[in-house]
């Protein structure tokens, strides 16, 4: 049971997890031991309730497929037990994150003073500018 929420499980039917070798490098043990994790997950199949699932899916992520298939690779650590509790925390920030609703963005003006100053510094830059070009008689 992965917990997202003190409401919402997952259960552990719904994740798929398999053992895949690791990329870069590692030694001898790089093509001997499959150490990196592959997660898998549907979102559509699961059983989150339907804003969860909706949420997701509106996301823009890179980790998500068109087919509603989050799928994460994880292969920070060297143990399979350590790589695997990394992908399950991904999986559950990912899940988090999705649900949390940003307040509106409410539009600022600068003030007076900010625009005074900005205005003053492009003045000094042009006057310097200035100086650089040729001397006429």
């Amino acid at each position: 049971m992965l917990r997202i929420s003190p409401s919402v499980c997952i259960p552990d039917d719904e994740i798929e997890l398999s053992a895949i070798r690791a990329q870069g490098s590692g030694g001898q043990n790089v093509n001997k031991v499959s150490s990196a994790i592959h997660l898998r997950f549907d979102i559509n199949a699961s059983s989150l309730p339907a804003f969860y699932k909706q949420r997701l899916l509106e996301r823009n992520d890179q980790r998500i497929s068109k087919d509603g298939i989050i799928v994460i690779k994880a292969q920070q650590y060297r143990t399979q037990e350590k790589n695997r509790d990394d992908a399950l925390t991904r999986l559950s920030e990912l899940i988090g994150d999705a649900t949390k609703v940003q307040p509106p963005r409410r539009p600022t003006k600068p003030t007076k003073g900010s625009q005074k100053r900005r205005m003053d510094s492009k003045s000094q830059r042009g006057k310097i500018k200035a100086l650089r070009s040729r001397i006429e008689d």
